[in-house]
């Protein structure tokens, strides 16, 4: 823990060991908690310390009572309206200009840094409504886009790249999903079947009645998916609606085998998507079938598709939710030596620390 003055943060998040050096951190952050100077300061001191490998995810908020949990009382178009006068001064800032601005939500004067950050880190951002796509278009690097099926996902791409172009920009795009890949595919849907079993109808109508009073587009969205049903919850090929039942945010998974899961990410990648943020229930050992199985296949321009690399991952033992030999694969510093492939031509990302991108 350090001090909030110039030049330092009050919690330095960023990963130190040198297993760490290569890992990026997404870090969420909320304009109406956090003061724009403050922020931008925290920004470059992280940045120096870790070498340049903070991403920041601004979270305007979607739910009104969350916001007033921290003292927040402004409507949802207001809100947007501030992270857009946010993101302004600290990207002025960020170019070491003196910032003097007096807007409808924020004012600053006489704002400027000591140190600026470098590189300048990446401003990730999502949200599925017009206020937001106004924000995104004029301030984000890369948005963000809950797992829609992909017809959906091209319709939002298509949005944000019209709106970025009116502003002059250029935007990336990223997706946040779950998945479950498994060789052969049927015991990933045994896996998917596993967690809705767990579900219980009367946790399913607690968590769908509380989301349903969601002020969130894109929570909304994510709710159209299932209708709150347990049954045809695979809504486009190998994209599962089934965890929206218990979690806000982020509702669908990748299931399926490891090509299969590999196609599907090839097939978000085409629409425009070059980042994914991936997570598993549970996360560690989803990460592994993951890494194991679907990095082994690699996008060749011309190939027509995917192929694999490799040897494939050894289906699940009966009854064992584990990766086989888990303890007997890791090398003395923990890691999988010579065990992963080439990854696919895009980069993908662990989903960040809960609180960030849902």
């Amino acid at each position: 823990m350090a001090g909030t003055s110039s030049g330092t943060v009050a919690a330095l998040t960023v990963p130190s060991g040198p297993r760490d050096r290569a890992a990026e951190v997404l870090v969420a952050f909320r304009p109406g908690i956090v003061a724009p100077t403050l922020a931008a300061q925290m920004a470059a001191t992280v940045q120096r310390h870790s070498g340049g490998r903070l991403l920041l995810n601004v979270v305007t908020g979607g739910e009104s009572h969350e916001q007033r949990t921290y003292g927040d009382f402004l409507g949802k178009d207001d809100r947007y309206a501030r992270t857009g006068e946010f993101l302004g001064i600290v990207r002025e800032l960020w170019e070491g200009k003196t910032v003097d601005f007096s807007g409808e939500q924020l004012r600053v004067a006489g704002a400027r840094l000591a140190r600026v950050p470098d590189p300048v880190p990446p401003v990730y951002f999502g949200g599925s409504s017009p206020a937001a796509g106004q924000v995104a278009a004029r301030a984000a690097d890369v948005y963000l886009t809950w797992g829609e099926p992909p017809a959906e996902v091209e319709r939002k791409i298509a949005w944000i790249r019209e709106l970025a172009d009116r502003a002059g920009r250029r935007v990336r795009f990223g997706i946040r999903l779950h998945v479950i890949t498994r060789d052969p595919a049927e015991a990933a849907w045994a896996e998917a079947q596993r967690l809705l079993d767990g579900f219980t109808p009367e946790a399913i109508r607690a968590v769908q009645a509380g989301l349903a009073r969601s002020e969130s587009e894109g929570q909304r969205r994510m709710l159209a998916l299932h209708g709150g049903r347990t049954h045809g919850l695979e809504i486009a090929p190998n994209l599962w609606a089934g965890i929206g039942l218990v979690r806000g945010g982020a509702g669908t998974a990748l299931v399926g085998g490891h090509t299969e899961v590999a196609e599907r990410i090839v097939e978000y990648q085409r629409l425009g998507i070059e980042e994914f943020i991936l997570s598993g229930h549970p996360h560690v050992e989803e990460a592994y079938w993951f890494g194991e199985g679907c990095c082994r296949c690699c996008g060749t321009p011309g190939c027509g598709g995917i192929r694999p690399r490799g040897p494939r991952t050894p289906p699940l033992p009966p009854g064992s939710r584990s990766p086989p030999g888990w303890a007997a694969d890791q090398g003395p510093d923990g890691r999988l030596p010579g065990r992963c492939g080439p990854i696919l031509p895009i980069r993908l990302r662990r989903a960040a620390a809960h609180g960030s991108l849902n």
